[in-house]
């Protein structure tokens, strides 16, 4: 069985962070190790707080994981101070971490602060350039390639600052009023669009942690980055054609979607 590890902050309600990870990993038939960055306080409506855990500790954790299970992938999701992308560079180093997917989560679906403001510089100069790919949202495309996406020629532009700068691939996510669900993935001066389909479905808490972790999925399976993507695509599609509906506000989408649904 193939193996990936999630690093990333654990979210309660289930539909985001390491829950979601979890979810998808397993769903997608890999075995799911997970090294916790955060533990929140959230829910569909929105944060409430956050409690980091400590550079040793999650250090101890990496240790714990890489000497024993060795990931085939490893997915970093929610790191919101500098010290712990530092303990995380400096570890996947040390195992010679292979297959990593960095999703730079900067604010939730709900709108609330992620990320604080010495940790971009940090996932800039220390995860960014060790990643087989990112996959930052219109809003986080823009501030890490310092101009407003307002269309699909923004995004283009975009990625390609943001792949030359930090040396690796770039998934751009669509939505955000810039397009449908589009996905741009700009790698090795190339471009290719990821035709998606829009569903109407607010409940969309988590989609982008399920679908990194997704990706992250494809890699360890040995798909090539391009198939992974559309994997992950095809994915997270069939959990938003789900339609569930839970909770007050954005709700999680259905991660399990793909072997519940045989089973009922």
């Amino acid at each position: 069985m193939k193996t990936v590890l999630t690093v990333a902050g654990s979210d309660p309600s289930g539909g985001a962070g390491i829950q979601a990870d979890i979810k998808t990993m397993t769903a997608n038939g890999i075995y799911a190790m997970s090294a916790i960055t955060a533990l929140t306080a959230q829910n569909t409506t929105g944060v409430s707080g956050i409690m980091e855990v400590t550079p040793e500790f999650l250090g101890m954790q990496l240790d714990s994981i890489f000497t024993d299970i060795y990931p085939d992938a490893v997915k970093i999701g929610m790191v919101s101070s500098a010290p712990l992308i530092e303990i995380i560079a400096e570890k996947l180093k040390y195992y010679n971490a292979r297959n990593i997917v960095v999703d730079p989560v900067m604010v939730s679906t709900s709108g609330s602060k992620l990320l604080q403001d010495n940790a971009i510089e940090a996932l800039r100069s220390k995860l960014f350039p060790m990643a087989v790919v990112i996959t930052p949202n219109i809003p986080e495309a823009s501030i890490l390639s310092g101009i407003s996406i307002e269309n699909r020629e923004d995004m283009i532009k975009a990625a390609e600052i943001i792949g030359k700068q930090f040396g690796c691939a770039v998934l751009c996510k669509g939505g955000h009023s810039v397009n449908d669900a589009d996905d741009l993935l700009y790698c090795d001066n190339r471009y290719k669009w990821f035709r998606g389909e829009r569903i109407n479905n607010k409940n969309t808490h988590g989609t982008g942690c399920t679908l990194s972790s997704a990706i992250a999925c494809g890699l360890a399976k040995g798909m090539d980055l391009e198939t992974a993507i559309q994997s992950a695509k095809d994915y997270v599609t069939g959990a938003l054609k789900s339609m569930l509906k839970l909770g007050k506000g954005n709700g999680p989408i259905d991660h399990m979607w793909n072997i519940c649904k045989n089973n009922i």
